[in-house]
């Protein structure tokens, strides 16, 4: 089964060597995704915006999404994007875990890496 690769052109693929997403196997993988904006709301909003367009070129969408990690510097900023992760996932929640860690720049309040089986390859 040949390896898919989905770019968005965003600034730290080619300086880091990645691309957004990988189909390979039935399942998509989405490198963690970080979001323009001010607020951590903003980020998360921007976030979840790339990676629908990901999944979307990948056949998918938020309800196909197995799993979510969420990557926060500072984790009183996660409660904040539950009622944006809610809506995006709706219905279909997958299974999740939340790190408070550094993220490649400070700028930067979250990052979102998803995994998701593409429909029909289960």
């Amino acid at each position: 089964m040949p390896v898919e690769r989905i770019r968005s052109g965003g600034e730290f693929e080619t300086r880091v060597g990645y691309c957004r997403a990988v189909v390979a196997g039935g399942w998509v993988h989405v490198a963690g995704t970080v979001g323009q904006g001010d607020s951590v709301k903003e980020q998360c909003a921007g976030a979840l915006s790339t990676i629908e367009k990901a999944l979307n070129e990948a056949g998918c969408r938020f309800c196909d999404v197995v799993r979510v990690t969420y990557m926060l510097p500072d984790r009183a900023d996660f409660e904040p994007c539950w009622p944006l992760l809610a809506a995006a996932f709706g219905e279909n929640p997958p299974a999740a875990t939340m790190i408070e860690c550094g993220l490649i720049d400070p700028k930067y309040r979250i990052e979102i890496e998803v995994t998701a089986l593409v429909p029909g390859a289960g």
